[in-house]
């Protein structure tokens, strides 16, 4: 009997998935904004230049003013980007704010960042729901939601997807 992996139409990629083959390290996305996949959550954030080399300067977590600040000038590049009909730049800017939101809820749970320890996952902080990288964690989250509602965004998003589905 064959395993549920063994079957290609549950392995198939779909064409909205991130393609990681890319050669990101040589590849412009703005340039060639088509080779571009949405993928799932934050995937890709650290790769898709050159949006990653222009909104990773700005992505600081480390206590709630910091990240106050930080999400303010990522939330305007995604408005920039908006404005500019770039759809990747929007994006990997609404992917860094869902990554300031769960880097700095990770560290809120466990100040290591680490949240397993030989194998077993480690005890929560006990102020994990009002420490400092809690509070920094909802202002990214705040801004997050702000990005991923907008309705352009949205538009665009669902319309990137269904064009990338049809590309394979």
């Amino acid at each position: 009997m064959a395993k549920k992996d063994d079957d290609p139409e549950k392995t198939r990629k779909s064409g909205a998935d991130f393609d990681y083959s890319l050669d990101y390290k040589n590849l412009d996305l703005r340039k060639n904004p088509e080779l571009y996949r949405v993928g799932k959550g934050e995937q890709g954030v650290l790769m898709v230049e050159p949006y990653k080399s222009e909104i990773l300067p700005n992505w600081r977590f480390k206590t709630e003013e910091i990240a106050r600040e930080s999400s303010q000038k990522i939330l305007a590049q995604f408005y920039a980007y908006r404005d500019a009909d770039d759809f990747v730049g929007m994006d990997m800017a609404r992917k860094f704010l869902q990554m300031g939101y769960t880097r700095a809820r990770r560290y809120a749970n466990h100040a290591s960042g680490k949240k397993y320890e030989a194998g077993e996952v480690r005890a929560q902080e006990p102020d994990a729901l009002d420490n400092e990288k809690a509070r920094a964690a909802r202002v990214f989250y705040e801004k997050y939601v702000e990005a991923r509602e907008d309705p352009y965004y949205k538009k665009r998003r669902k319309a990137w997807v269904e064009w990338s589905k049809e590309q394979g």
